[in-house]
């Protein structure tokens, strides 16, 4: 006897390191050379000292229930790092009223469509607006919280960033949610302070929740990216409508310390905080204080931004002129163009040992239009300097 499941989970068969696996795994390499995995965007530099130092100050606490919201030194380290980031007016965040603390932001950005996303919009299934490329996050969530997703395509000719003046109206009065994400995954581009002041103003608009994904914020090549907490002090109108999620996973290599948090519109955090009592995780008591730490030192983010420039640097010395290669604003990705990129993967893994992601893998061809990532390739460039000019010098040989 079968037990009947969700039928919601039949339409998630787009997680992309499962196809890739499929693709990749009954092929074996016809070189010697070592395998060099870029498929995964993994942080490899190592975490600062201060996080094991602090773990370990803190080992006391692993017996006791840590708070959902998150401790008040955590929250106040938070508001600190955000006021000085995004150069906010000293009063216009409350630590107990506008930041809630989360186990990593995937949970996070999953769990808070159940929060957002009701049973209809104006009389209709409610609509969830996603990046296209996407992370899968976002789909699953659109999906499982019972909403139809609608892919706005981020393409060359947009700037990889959506178009939000070709959304249609009606779509947006049916609109529950907007993940945006910035600096964008896979493409690297960064959403204007201008861009995010016209989203705002839409989701106030149209009565939906902005929430943008700002996990690379902090791995950037020359300004830093503007965010959605600063376009909104910008505005001048609050946090209504907006919240923004931020993480320690690649900020500080901090991919398994599963830190991260949400911050923006005062009313949501509270019902978010309300819908994590049931099914959200806590952060443990001694995460919580190497958290803290890690949010109120910069010595070790400036050290991890100047690594990744100098793969970049590498990356523009050996590309540069082929595969349609530009050098990203923000994250640690490359988004390049190769005809076919499930092809260009499978040659690459079979003729050189280079592991990549085929870009239509993180995309979807939706409403009758061609997959706007198919012709690309997303390579994670976290490895060090000399691996990377490896990998590079075999992506030239076999393209």
């Amino acid at each position: 006897m079968t037990v009947p499941l969700n039928p919601q989970l039949d339409t998630l068969s787009d997680y992309p390191f499962e196809a890739l696996r499929t693709l990749l795994n009954p092929v074996t390499p016809r070189v010697n050379d070592p395998p060099i995995l870029m498929s995964l965007g993994e942080p490899q530099h190592q975490p600062p000292p201060l996080l094991a130092e602090t773990l370990a100050a803190n080992a006391d606490k692993w017996n006791q229930y840590p708070p959902m919201a998150g401790t008040p030194q955590l929250r106040d380290a938070i508001v600190a790092w955000l006021n000085r980031r995004y150069r906010l007016p000293a009063a216009a965040l409350d630590p107990d009223r506008n930041i809630l603390t989360l186990a990593g932001t995937k949970e996070g950005l999953y769990l808070f469509s159940s929060l957002v996303v009701p049973r209809e919009k104006r009389g209709k299934q409610p609509i969830v607006l996603v990046p296209n490329p996407y992370y899968l996050v976002y789909n699953g969530a659109a999906t499982m919280a019972g909403a139809a997703a609608v892919f706005l395509d981020a393409t060359r000719d947009n700037r990889f960033m959506p178009d939000l003046a070709a959304i249609p109206r009606d779509t947006l009065e049916r609109t529950a949610l907007f993940y945006l994400c910035s600096p964008a995954n896979p493409q690297g581009t960064v959403a204007s302070l201008d861009y995010l002041k016209q989203a705002i103003t839409l989701a106030r608009e149209y009565d939906f929740v902005l929430a943008v994904d700002e996990c690379y914020a902090e791995i950037y090549d020359r300004a830093p990216p503007s965010g959605a907490l600063e376009a909104c002090a910008a505005l001048g109108d609050g946090f209504d409508n907006v919240v923004a999620f931020h993480s320690l996973s690649k900020r500080s290599s901090a991919a398994g310390l599963r830190s991260g948090f949400v911050a923006g519109d005062p009313r949501l955090i509270a019902h978010y905080s309300h819908l994590r009592s049931y099914g959200g995780c806590q952060v443990p008591l001694p995460v919580q204080a190497a958290a803290a730490a890690l949010w109120r030192d910069e010595a070790h983010v400036e050290e991890n931004r100047a690594k990744y420039r100098r793969k970049f640097d590498i990356a523009e010395a050996a590309l540069a002129g082929r595969y349609g290669f530009y050098r990203p604003e923000g994250g640690f990705f490359l988004w390049l163009e190769v005809g076919d990129g499930e092809a260009a993967a499978l040659r690459l893994w079979r003729d050189a040992a280079v592991r990549v992601l085929p870009g239509g893998y993180t995309a979807r061809a939706a409403d009758g239009r061609r997959n706007p990532g198919e012709a690309y390739i997303r390579l994670a460039i976290v490895h060090d300097e000399a691996i990377l000019s490896a990998a590079f010098e075999r992506i030239r040989r076999v393209l």
